[in-house]
C-alpha cells in the first residue's frame, strides 16, 4: 500500500494515497471566500465554514448555515480560550491554498472542494468534503487500516470481547451501569476527531469515520494532529481537564451497604489496628433518613448514626484520618416537603414517571439535573448540614436510566458546583456513567454493579481502558464485585488489580463486607501488601493526579499511549502503564501457575526481584498459585519513582525524605514531582510545589538532575534520598562520602554512599530538595 507521505506547503498532493474515493459532494460546492494567517473561510450563499487553528495542533471545522453561530454546547468547557491563532504559514495559489503551524497544515483544494489535514511531516491524516455539513454530516477519510480508539467502552454486563479498537456502527452515549462515551474518536496513526455534540452515531468503514445524528443546527468539530499524548492534552484543552482529587483519594476506599454507626467504628479500628491503610469509608443508603420526611434524602440518618447530625461523628473520624463519604440518589420522595417543592417547580425528569423506591417502598420521581434550577436547589441547606458534620464526597448512583446523556454529568455538576461555591475543600466523587465533558466536575467512574468472580474480575481491563481512551481518567470498581461473595483466592488478586487502578474501592451488596480479615490470612497478607505498595507510591500517583489536570492523561495509560507504532499492544487489555514508569500486568485466572507476558521495546526490569528482560517480546513469568502474593510489575528502562513510607493513612506523618528511584537509561528521561496542599483548590492560584528529576545514563556513569522548584507550596519535604541503580560510582561531585547506606541515613544533611539491592549496584545520594543540582555521576562497573 502507497502511503501519503508529503504535502507541499502550497497543498498540492505528491505522492499517492490509498484513501478512499470521497463520498459524492452534496449539490452545493462551497468556494474559498477567504484565506489569511489566520484561517479559510469558505461559502456557498449565505452558507459559511470556517476553518481556523485553535491551537498549534488542532484545527477547528465550523460549519454555519445561513450563518448561524451557536455558543459551544456541554462536551466543550466554557471557559477555554475561543481564540484564533494567527501569524501561521499561508500560500494561496492557483490549485489550492493552505494554513500552516509548527504542527499541522490545512489545505483546502480548489478544484477538488475538499480539505485535508496533515502532520509536521507533512503526512496527509484526513480529508473530507465539508459541504457534507450542511446535512449535519461529518465524513473524514483516512488510510485503510488505522487503528481507531474511543467513542464508547462497555456496562456492566454486556461481553467486552471487542476490546479497545473501534469498528462499525458505534454510539456516542453515556450508556447504563459503567458506561462511558464520548463523541471522541483517536487513532495512533496520530490524530484525534472531537465532536461538539450531545450524541451521535460513528460509522467507522473501510477508511471512513462517518458521524451523524448531531444535535447542533451548525456543526463543530475540532481535529487534532499528534502523538497520543499530545491528542490528550488537546482533549483537556478542548472539552475540559479534571480538577484534581484530593490527595486522600490516592488511598483506599471501603465502600459498604449495610452498616451503622457502631459497625463503621468497629471497621476503621480494624483497620488501624491491622495496620491496613485506609482513608474513606463511603456509606450506601444507611446514611441517609431515605424515606423520611423533611429533607430524609440530604440528611443524616439518626437512628443508626446517633452522632452523625451533631458533627461528632466526624470528630471521631477526623482524629482517625478517616473520610466519610455517601450515596446521592436522583430521585426524592413525593409525599414530603422536598416532593412537594419539585413538584411546583416542575423539576421532575419527564421520561421518568413516579414508581415505588425499592429500599423505601415508597412512591418517589427523579429530578432533571438537566435544568439549572435543579442543580441550583440540589446542593441545599440540608445536604450542606451533612457536608459540614461529614460527608465529604458523593457516590452518585442510578442516574443512568434517563434519555438524556447528560443527566449524570448534571446531577454530579450540581454537587461540584454547589459544594465549590460554599467550601474550599476539594469535590470527590464516584458516578455510574460518563459522557464526555464530565470530567470537568471532579467526576470519577465505576463499572457499575459488577459480578463477583474470576471472570468478571478480568474483564475490568477493558472496561477501565476504553473509558480512558475517550477521555476519563479517573476510573474505580467494586472491588471483590458486587453481586455475590468472592472466594478469598479472587478478593486477593482483585485488591491486587485494584491498587493499580486510579480509584481504589472495594464495595458489595447489601451484607457483603470486604475487608481484607474476612477473607483468611493469606489474602489478608497479600492484600494487606499490595494495599501497603499502593500508599508507599503516593507521591508517584498524586504526581500523576496532577498531570491529568495539566496535560490531559492521568496514572494509568493503555500501552497504545507510550507505544503507538507497536502492532502488538493495539488491542492490549492484559497490561497498561501505571505512570511513565511501571507496567503492570495482574493475575485475573484462578489458580494460575505461570503468565505470559508482553513487553513492549526497551528494558524492563521486574519490580519484585530484578530480573531484566529484553522488551518487544512476550515474557513467561511464574505465577505463585499458594499465596497469591505476586503481582507482575514491571519498571521501564529511564524510570524516576518516588516513594515514601508506607503509612495507615495518606497524611498520617509529615514526608521529610523521599526514596527516588532511578533507572538511567541511554536516553534522557524526567520526573515531574508534585504536591501541595492536598485539600483546597489553593493550587489554581500558584499554591503547589513543582520540580522536575531529570537522568540519563552515560558511557562511563550517569547524570541526575533536580531543577530549581516553582510554586508557593512549601511542603515538609527536605532531602530526597536518590538511588541510582546499576551504577557503583567512583565520585559524587562535591558530596561528602559515607562509608554505607546505613551512615548516610543517619547522617545529617548532603552526602552519598554506595549500596547494593535486589536491581544490583546503587549509588545513594543524599540531596537537598529545595534548590537544583546536577549530578555527574562517574562509575568503574556501570552496566
Amino acid at each position: 500500500m502507497t502511503t501519503l507521505r508529503n504535502l507541499a506547503f502550497c497543498g498540492l498532493l505528491i505522492a499517492s494515497t490509498s484513501y478512499p474515493a470521497l463520498a459524492e459532494q452534496t449539490p452545493q460546492t462551497f468556494q474559498l471566500e477567504h484565506a489569511d494567517a489566520g484561517g479559510i473561510e469558505l461559502s456557498h450563499g449565505s452558507d459559511r465554514i470556517s476553518i481556523r487553528f485553535v491551537t498549534p495542533n488542532v484545527v477547528q471545522i465550523h460549519a454555519m448555515p445561513h450563518g448561524v453561530s451557536t455558543r459551544p454546547g456541554i462536551v466543550m468547557d466554557p471557559h477555554a480560550s475561543r481564540d484564533t491563532l494567527s501569524n501561521l504559514r499561508m500560500h494561496n495559489g492557483a490549485d489550492s491554498v493552505s494554513v500552516a503551524s509548527s504542527e499541522a497544515t490545512a489545505t483546502w483544494d480548489k478544484q477538488a472542494a475538499r480539505l485535508s489535514i496533515a502532520d509536521a511531516q507533512g503526512r496527509v491524516l484526513l480529508q473530507t468534503d465539508p459541504a457534507m455539513l450542511m446535512d449535519r454530516q461529518i465524513d473524514l477519510q483516512h488510510e485503510a487500516g488505522d487503528p481507531l480508539y474511543g467513542i464508547g467502552g462497555y456496562d456492566a454486563f454486556e461481553p467486552a470481547k471487542s476490546g479497545l479498537l473501534r469498528h462499525g456502527v458505534q454510539i456516542a452515549k453515556a450508556g447504563e451501569q459503567g458506561y462511558p462515551g464520548g463523541p471522541f474518536v483517536w487513532s495512533t496513526h496520530g490524530y484525534g476527531v472531537l465532536v461538539d455534540t450531545v450524541g451521535a452515531k460513528f460509522d467507522l468503514r473501510d477508511g471512513h469515520i462517518d458521524v451523524t445524528g448531531i444535535t447542533r443546527e451548525d456543526v463543530s468539530y475540532d481535529v487534532i494532529a499528534g502523538t497520543p499524548s499530545k491528542i490528550f492534552a488537546a482533549l483537556a484543552t478542548l472539552s475540559g481537564a479534571p480538577p484534581m482529587f484530593p490527595k486522600w483519594a490516592m488511598g483506599f476506599t471501603n465502600s459498604q451497604w449495610g452498616s451503622d454507626e457502631k459497625e463503621l467504628l468497629a471497621v476503621v479500628h480494624g483497620y488501624r489496628s491491622r495496620h491496613i491503610p485506609i482513608d474513606n469509608f463511603t456509606f450506601d443508603f444507611d446514611w441517609k433518613a431515605w424515606g423520611e420526611d423533611n429533607y430524609g434524602e440530604f440528611r443524616w440518618n439518626e437512628t443508626k448514626f446517633p452522632d452523625g447530625p451533631s458533627g461528632k461523628l466526624k470528630s471521631m473520624m477526623d482524629q482517625l484520618g478517616m473520610h466519610m463519604t455517601g450515596i446521592m440518589k436522583p430521585r426524592i420522595h413525593v409525599d414530603t416537603v422536598e416532593g412537594r417543592y419539585a413538584e411546583s417547580h416542575g423539576f421532575w425528569a419527564a421520561g421518568r414517571a413516579q414508581n415505588m423506591d425499592y429500599f423505601s417502598l415508597k412512591p418517589v420521581r427523579e429530578l432533571d439535573f438537566d435544568q439549572a434550577a435543579v442543580r441550583a436547589w440540589f446542593f441545599n441547606d440540608a445536604l450542606k448540614h451533612s457536608f459540614d458534620t461529614g460527608i465529604v464526597g458523593w457516590w452518585n448512583d442510578e442516574a443512568d436510566d434517563t434519555n438524556s446523556n447528560t443527566q449524570f454529568l448534571n446531577m454530579q455538576r450540581a454537587l461540584y458546583d454547589g459544594q465549590r461555591a460554599y467550601a474550599p475543600t476539594r469535590v470527590w466523587s464516584i458516578n455510574r456513567d460518563f459522557y464526555l465533558g464530565s470530567q470537568r466536575y471532579a467526576y470519577g467512574l465505576w463499572s457499575g454493579d459488577i459480578d463477583t468472580g474470576f471472570d468478571s474480575m478480568a474483564a475490568q481491563r477493558q472496561r477501565m481502558l476504553s473509558a480512558i481512551d475517550v477521555g476519563e481518567m479517573k476510573w474505580g470498581m467494586d472491588g471483590g464485585g458486587f453481586r455475590g461473595h468472592p472466594d478469598n483466592e479472587n478478593y486477593a488478586r482483585w485488591i491486587e488489580f485494584a491498587a493499580f487502578v486510579p480509584i481504589f474501592r472495594v464495595h458489595g451488596t447489601l451484607g457483603e463486607k470486604r475487608q481484607p480479615w474476612m477473607y483468611g490470612p493469606i489474602a489478608e497478607k497479600a492484600a494487606t501488601d499490595a494495599m501497603r505498595l499502593r500508599y508507599a507510591l503516593i507521591p508517584y500517583i498524586y504526581s500523576y493526579e496532577r498531570n491529568a489536570t495539566t496535560k490531559g492523561a492521568g496514572i494509568v495509560r493503555p500501552l497504545t499511549f507510550d507505544y503507538p507504532d507497536d502492532p502488538q499492544v493495539r488491542d492490549d487489555v492484559d497490561a497498561w502503564m501505571f505512570g511513565d514508569g511501571l507496567l503492570v500486568s495482574p493475575v485475573v485466572a484462578k489458580g494460575q501457575t505461570e503468565k505470559d507476558i508482553y513487553l513492549p521495546a526497551g528494558r524492563w526490569t521486574d519490580y519484585f526481584s530484578g530480573k531484566v528482560y529484553q522488551g518487544g517480546q512476550t515474557i513467561h513469568v511464574a505465577v505463585d498459585s499458594k499465596t497469591w502474593g505476586d503481582i507482575p510489575l514491571f519498571i521501564r528502562d529511564g524510570a524516576i519513582i518516588p516513594t515514601q513510607p508506607a503509612m495507615d493513612y495518606v497524611g498520617e506523618q509529615p514526608v521529610t525524605a523521599l526514596t527516588v528511584d532511578v533507572f538511567p537509561a541511554a536516553q534522557a528521561t524526567q520526573f515531574d514531582y508534585y504536591d501541595d496542599d492536598g485539600a483546597t483548590y489553593a493550587y489554581e492560584h500558584g499554591a503547589f510545589y513543582a520540580q522536575r528529576l531529570s537522568t540519563q545514563r552515560s558511557n562511563d556513569g550517569a547524570e541526575f538532575s533536580i531543577d530549581a522548584p516553582h510554586g508557593s507550596y512549601k511542603p515538609a519535604l527536605k532531602y530526597y534520598l536518590v538511588k541510582v541503580h546499576g551504577i557503583a560510582a567512583s565520585s559524587a561531585g562535591s558530596l561528602k562520602p559515607y562509608a554505607n547506606a546505613d551512615a548516610l541515613q543517619a547522617a545529617e544533611g548532603e552526602g552519598w554512599a554506595l549500596d547494593h539491592d535486589r536491581y544490583g549496584s546503587v549509588t545513594l545520594l543524599r540531596l537537598a530538595a529545595n534548590k537544583a543540582r546536577h549530578m555527574v555521576l562517574h562509575a568503574a562497573d556501570a552496566h
